[in-house]
């Protein structure tokens, strides 16, 4: 099989959340376990790092990726979803894996592969733990996909963890209100490993410090740690932080090449995690964070992050999608100058719709769509239900249709936003 056959193999064979939905996920390490033996536990050969969190796991992931890789390091980056290619989930120094080592991957262990009938994100786990052990990484930074307790990447023993932050979503997995999602995530807790918190929430914060004080793990709350008290844009259109710990100004003028203000809070997670592992005789220099966070997208690859996809007007698309990620994509909107402001707007059908097009701009022109994916929530059910928020505009079939028609529609100086859905910024890429 060349890669094309070898993925449709996959799709084919493999239940994929992103897909499919609830069909394909599992609540419990069994089928993981059991390829984690096959393998013959790959993930021992390297040192490790776990993110995991509602919002922002990706953003800090990238992050650190890049900055281990400026400190000298082969660094792995395991993360999900992709956007345009299979690949971007596994990646070396920011090289996705080859085409080659996929299809040869899936034709020597096809067997174990149809008699576990394992999901595609257990598939893929696999698929990356063991392509970093026979590419000889020395670190890894693993991004848990959905909650963290029953997590296929949850079989890791990291030199730090981390939880971003916590919002509701996913809730009829992993709970209905804050405190139990907290539970789930916080499953990635290890015994005598440090953890570190994104942001301090009321409701979570007892949560991750019980689970730390049974399992021995020291525990830090980042946003305690460090604080940001400026933030401007550069020239060349990159975030220029001033960042403080307590009152010392500790990192000037740190620059980011990620443009949404919703990553101050990922850029001071990251420093906290880099501290703690500076801890454990990690040899990161200022120079290294400093070299590392500019460069997150030329180093690591990252797409879909308040990314600019066009001009004149300005096209920008972001993959946030819950409740927490589409208000501060909505301030960010409102912030950014525009006349006339165009929507692109596509979600799945199990999220909280309603909470989500209750924040969403009302004087807005929308152009209500679905992602080519049989998860995507009907383009006219969508207009239908948006209607009732006082959300206007036509549907269309697919995102390409309405990007064109938002082009047409839109002048010089207005503002086409393409969102709602990572599936939604996936299609839009496509074309860019």
């Amino acid at each position: 099989m060349n890669y094309k056959e070898t993925l449709d193999f996959l799709f084919a064979q493999l239940p994929m959340y992103q897909r499919v939905g609830k069909a394909a996920y599992k609540a419990d390490l069994a089928t993981t376990l059991e390829l984690d033996n096959y393998f013959n536990h790959p993930h021992k050969a390297y040192k490790t790092i776990h993110i995991a969190g509602t919002n922002g796991k990706g953003s800090v992931s990238h992050c650190l990726a890049s900055v281990l890789q400026e400190s000298g390091l082969k660094v792995g980056l395991y993360t999900s979803p992709h956007l345009k290619d299979f690949r971007e989930r596994i990646r070396i120094n920011g090289q996705m894996i080859t085409e080659q080592a996929v299809v040869n991957f899936v034709a020597n262990h096809s067997a174990i592969i149809k008699s576990l009938q394992p999901s595609f994100f257990e598939m893929s786990v696999a698929m990356a733990f063991d392509y970093f052990k026979q590419e000889a990484v020395d670190v890894a930074v693993i991004e848990v996909g959905m909650g963290g307790r029953l997590d296929s990447t949850n079989i890791i023993t990291p030199e730090v963890s981390a939880i971003t932050n916590i919002g509701l979503d996913h809730t009829a997995f992993l709970g209905t209100n804050l405190a139990q999602i907290a539970g789930e995530k916080g499953g990635i807790i290890k015994k005598d490993i440090p953890l570190v918190i994104g942001q301090t929430q009321s409701e979570t914060a007892s949560v991750f410090k019980t689970i730390a004080q049974e399992r021995g793990s020291s525990i830090v709350f980042a946003d305690s740690e460090f604080s940001i008290s400026t933030a401007t844009l550069s020239v060349d259109e990159k975030q220029i932080f001033q960042v403080m710990k307590g009152e010392k100004l500790i990192y000037p003028d740190l620059k980011l090449d990620l443009l949404g203000s919703y990553q101050q809070k990922n850029v001071v997670t990251a420093l906290a995690i880099i501290e703690q592992l500076r801890s454990k005789q990690f040899n990161i220099s200022p120079e290294n964070i400093y070299m590392g966070l500019e460069n997150v997208v030329k180093n690591t690859g990252l797409l879909g992050r308040w990314q600019h996809i066009g001009y004149n007007p300005r096209i920008i698309c972001d993959t946030g999608h819950n409740l927490d990620g589409m208000q501060m994509l909505a301030e960010q909107i409102q912030n950014t100058p525009h006349d006339q402001l165009h929507i692109v707007l596509g979600m799945v059908n199990d999220k909280d719709h309603a909470a989500v097009l209750n924040i969403l701009p009302k004087e807005a022109r929308y152009y209500f769509t679905k992602a080519s994916i049989p998860r995507s929530l009907n383009e006219e059910e969508l207009k239908i239900m948006a209607n009732t928020y006082a959300l206007t505009g036509e549907s269309y079939t697919n995102v390409n249709l309405a990007i064109e028609d938002a082009k047409k529609n839109a002048g010089v100086n207005d503002l086409i936003f393409i969102g709602g859905s990572t599936f939604i910024v996936a299609d839009a890429l496509e074309k860019y």
